[in-house]
Protein backbone atom coordinates (compact mmCIF):
# COMPACT_ATOMS: atom_id res chain seq x y z
CA UNK A 1 0.00 0.00 0.00
CA UNK A 2 1.42 3.33 -1.08
CA UNK A 3 1.63 6.03 1.58
CA UNK A 4 2.66 9.64 1.05
CA UNK A 5 3.43 12.30 3.65
CA UNK A 6 4.03 15.89 2.54
CA UNK A 7 5.79 18.62 4.49
CA UNK A 8 7.59 21.91 3.96
CA UNK A 9 4.70 24.24 3.33
CA UNK A 10 4.41 27.63 4.95
CA UNK A 11 3.95 31.33 4.41
CA UNK A 12 6.33 33.30 2.23
CA UNK A 13 6.42 36.64 0.50
CA UNK A 14 6.21 36.94 -3.27
CA UNK A 15 9.55 36.22 -4.87
CA UNK A 16 10.55 33.82 -2.14
CA UNK A 17 11.25 30.09 -2.25
CA UNK A 18 10.05 26.94 -0.56
CA UNK A 19 10.93 23.28 -0.93
CA UNK A 20 8.20 20.75 -0.35
CA UNK A 21 9.02 17.17 0.59
CA UNK A 22 7.00 14.01 0.19
CA UNK A 23 8.12 10.84 1.95
CA UNK A 24 7.03 7.78 -0.01
CA UNK A 25 6.51 4.23 1.18
CA UNK A 26 5.20 1.11 -0.49
CA UNK A 27 6.00 2.32 -4.01
CA UNK A 28 8.20 0.77 -6.70
CA UNK A 29 10.18 3.20 -8.84
CA UNK A 30 10.38 0.74 -11.74
CA UNK A 31 7.13 1.87 -13.30
CA UNK A 32 4.53 4.59 -13.24
CA UNK A 33 5.18 8.14 -12.19
CA UNK A 34 5.12 10.57 -9.29
CA UNK A 35 3.76 14.06 -9.27
CA UNK A 36 2.46 17.14 -7.54
CA UNK A 37 -1.02 18.58 -7.59
CA UNK A 38 -2.39 21.73 -5.98
CA UNK A 39 -5.77 23.05 -5.02
CA UNK A 40 -6.51 26.70 -4.38
CA UNK A 41 -9.56 27.71 -2.33
CA UNK A 42 -12.72 27.38 -4.37
CA UNK A 43 -10.94 25.81 -7.32
CA UNK A 44 -10.47 22.34 -8.74
CA UNK A 45 -7.34 20.33 -8.00
CA UNK A 46 -4.80 21.18 -10.67
CA UNK A 47 -1.71 19.51 -12.04
CA UNK A 48 1.69 21.01 -11.13
CA UNK A 49 4.09 18.48 -12.59
CA UNK A 50 5.09 14.88 -13.14
CA UNK A 51 8.32 13.04 -12.38
CA UNK A 52 9.26 9.86 -14.21
CA UNK A 53 11.47 7.84 -11.89
CA UNK A 54 12.97 5.58 -14.55
CA UNK A 55 14.22 8.51 -16.66
CA UNK A 56 14.51 11.15 -13.93
CA UNK A 57 12.64 13.48 -16.24
CA UNK A 58 10.23 16.01 -14.86
CA UNK A 59 7.54 17.96 -16.64
CA UNK A 60 5.71 20.95 -15.20
CA UNK A 61 2.74 23.00 -16.29
CA UNK A 62 3.24 26.30 -18.09
CA UNK A 63 2.26 28.37 -15.05
CA UNK A 64 5.23 27.12 -13.04
CA UNK A 65 7.69 26.21 -15.79
CA UNK A 66 11.12 27.68 -15.07
CA UNK A 67 10.19 28.34 -11.43
CA UNK A 68 9.33 24.89 -10.03
CA UNK A 69 11.44 21.73 -10.27
CA UNK A 70 10.59 18.19 -9.21
CA UNK A 71 13.28 15.80 -8.05
CA UNK A 72 13.54 12.43 -6.34
CA UNK A 73 16.00 11.08 -3.79
CA UNK A 74 15.52 7.33 -3.97
CA UNK A 75 17.85 6.70 -1.02
CA UNK A 76 15.60 8.86 1.16
CA UNK A 77 12.38 7.79 -0.60
CA UNK A 78 11.52 11.44 -0.86
CA UNK A 79 10.03 13.46 -3.71
CA UNK A 80 10.76 17.18 -3.71
CA UNK A 81 9.13 20.23 -5.23
CA UNK A 82 11.51 23.17 -5.32
CA UNK A 83 9.52 26.36 -5.77
CA UNK A 84 11.29 29.60 -6.63
CA UNK A 85 10.02 33.08 -7.54
CA UNK A 86 6.74 32.34 -5.81
CA UNK A 87 3.66 34.37 -6.71
CA UNK A 88 0.45 34.99 -4.77
CA UNK A 89 -1.39 32.84 -7.32
CA UNK A 90 0.74 29.87 -6.21
CA UNK A 91 -1.17 29.90 -2.91
CA UNK A 92 -2.78 26.47 -2.55
CA UNK A 93 -2.74 23.16 -0.76
CA UNK A 94 -0.06 21.03 -2.42
CA UNK A 95 -0.36 17.26 -2.71
CA UNK A 96 2.11 14.69 -3.93
CA UNK A 97 0.81 11.69 -5.83
CA UNK A 98 2.13 8.26 -6.76
CA UNK A 99 0.93 6.37 -9.79
CA UNK A 100 2.15 2.74 -9.92
CA UNK A 101 0.92 2.01 -13.43
CA UNK A 102 2.50 2.59 -16.83
CA UNK A 103 2.10 4.49 -18.98
CA UNK A 104 1.54 7.36 -16.61
CA UNK A 105 -2.09 8.47 -17.00
CA UNK A 106 -3.40 12.00 -17.05
CA UNK A 107 -3.47 13.63 -13.60
CA UNK A 108 -7.24 13.41 -13.21
CA UNK A 109 -6.81 9.63 -13.03
CA UNK A 110 -4.31 9.81 -10.15
CA UNK A 111 -5.96 8.27 -7.10
CA UNK A 112 -3.22 8.09 -4.47
CA UNK A 113 -2.01 11.27 -2.80
CA UNK A 114 -1.02 12.51 0.63
CA UNK A 115 -2.76 14.78 3.12
CA UNK A 116 -1.29 17.92 1.59
CA UNK A 117 0.79 20.84 2.81
CA UNK A 118 -0.37 24.46 2.66
CA UNK A 119 1.60 27.11 0.78
CA UNK A 120 0.61 30.75 1.21
CA UNK A 121 2.30 33.50 -0.79
CA UNK A 122 1.66 37.10 0.18
CA UNK A 123 2.20 40.11 -2.06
Amino acid sequence: QVQLVESGGGSVQAGGSLRLSCVISGYSYNSGCLGWLRQAPGKERDWVGTFYARSSMNVTNDDVKGRFTISLDKDKNTLYLQMNSLKPEDTAMYYCAAVPVSPCPAYWHWTTWGQGTQVTVSS
